[in-house]
């Protein structure tokens, strides 16, 4: 098949001319029986295995196991069907039909917390019991600060006690969570922003939940330092690679040697192509908004994790914890990839994309869940020097805000008209010097030929 070369970031297959930050790709075009769609199939296999369970299996009585197997089928068959027909995103690799499958999960995940919003507090709670028995039952906190002596000469069993006690399963969470959330955001400078913006808010609100309490050595070098800034240089230097990666892509029976289709099978799950973010938010008050509220939107997500499940009763290593961040690791990266376009070439993307939407329309409705189920706990005042210092951020942001994109765009306009006016006036000196002088040339001229 005859090769083609496509510049259209990660799946766009061309669409659009390549912007500069975008790297060029190469495509033999190749279309296997992976790549083609197969709706008839997906129909027909669905539609036996539904006709096995009518005709060849006997209902069972139980009405609650009836009704839980109902949700499931009915959950399965639209992710069958949006698998298939859903529109695909800016992600092609490993296959379109995985980011379409996260695409109706979300769609999924977004009905359940809207069915959870219109519970009372007390039939939310319980109703976690149809999916873990274990769940509806209040659990304590765990306060991570107490002693926070790096150093307890008092044990002289092991002086490190304290240190060893916070190494649990967070810490390598943590540093894969930075590393991932690195590779969506890719920017160094955004990723330590809110890497530090949440330490502050777990300062913040430690009065609200324990678990927020931990000691300075654990927010400031365990997290930030090394479990964080690892992570978000590991992620940084991996963005590297990718962005100088050639992007050359053969079907794998087009390959030669076992070696290569090896290789081939491998980077199947790496990017078809690559865009460089560049957020540049101080280019513009529309961006600079545009990255705020993106900021704002992640740190309330990560909120989220730890005020749901405590609003919830679900405890931290719960698998349902863990399976909402595997849900966020995989839509997240879709969504930072559509707000880019969006802000990059509104042109283009006339619209913000599918998943974008969807996140942010399930961050906002998780923080609704919370503000419903628990409100106490939200409204207990901040205490007054923590108040002082948001005050403060705030007001200092807001300042420079008004600065770049207010005062010192006006003084600079003031300035340019200012030079404009200077410089007409130097050429409006210029042109009465040059007609003068002519003119006194022939006054002269005409006094000589009267006398």
């Amino acid at each position: 098949s005859s090769g083609q070369i496509s510049g259209g970031g990660e799946g766009r297959d061309g669409a659009g001319p390549r912007r500069s930050t975008e790297s060029e790709v190469y495509d033999d075009g190749t279309n296997t029986f992976f790549w083609r769609a197969h709706t008839l199939t997906v129909l027909f296999i669905l539609t036996c295995a539904l006709g096995y369970v009518t005709l060849l299996e006997e209902t069972p009585q139980d009405t609650a196991y009836n009704t839980k197997r109902g949700i499931v089928a009915s959950i399965l068959v639209f992710l069958c069907f949006g698998v298939t027909q859903a529109k695909d995103g800016p992600f092609s690799r490993p296959h379109p039909a995985y980011w379409r499958f996260w695409l109706c999960v979300s769609v999924v995940y977004e009905l359940f917390l809207i069915f959870i919003l219109f519970q009372t507090v007390q039939d939310g709670r319980q109703f976690m019991k149809y999916i873990d028995p274990h769940l509806g039952v209040p659990l304590p906190e765990r306060d991570y600060g107490g002693n926070c002596l790096i150093y307890d000469p008092g044990n002289g069993t092991d002086p490190f006690h304290n240190i060893w006690d916070k190494l649990d399963g967070f810490v390598p969470a943590h540093f894969f969570g930075w590393y991932l959330k690195t590779l969506m955001i890719r920017d160094w400078w955004m990723c330590m922003i809110i890497s530090v913006m949440f330490e502050f808010l777990e300062y913040s609100l430690e009065h609200q939940l324990p678990n927020f309490s931990e000691c300075w050595w654990d927010h400031w070098i365990m997290d930030v330092i090394l479990c964080n800034g690892l992570g978000i240089y590991c992620g940084m230097k991996t963005l590297s690679w990718l962005s100088l990666k050639t992007y050359k892509w053969q079907g794998l029976w087009n390959i030669p040697t076992y070696k290569g289709k090896m290789k081939r099978i491998v980077f199947q799950f790496t990017p078809y192509s690559w865009v460089k973010f560049e957020w540049k938010p101080a280019s513009s008050l529309r961006r600079w908004l545009a990255v705020c509220g993106i900021i704002f939107v992640f740190l309330l997500a990560e909120l989220n994790t730890f005020y749901l499940k405590f609003v919830l009763w679900m405890p931290p290593e719960h698998y349902l914890v863990l399976l909402r961040l595997v849900f966020f690791v995989n839509v997240g990266g879709v969504a930072m990839r559509e707000i880019y376009d969006f802000m990059d070439d509104p042109k283009f993307h006339k619209k913000l994309g599918q998943q974008a939407w969807l996140v942010a329309a399930i961050t906002a409705t998780e923080f609704l869940i919370v503000v419903k189920y628990d409100p106490y706990t939200l409204t207990l005042s901040l205490p007054f020097y923590i108040t002082q210092c948001w005050i403060l951020g705030i007001i200092l942001v807001l300042t420079w805000t008004a600065w770049r994109f207010f005062i010192r765009d006006i003084t600079l306009r003031y300035k340019e008209i200012r030079r404009q006016k200077q410089d007409q006036t130097v050429r409006g000196g210029f042109r009465a010097r040059s007609l003068k002088v002519p003119l006194s040339a022939a006054e002269g001229e005409g006094s000589d030929g009267f006398s």
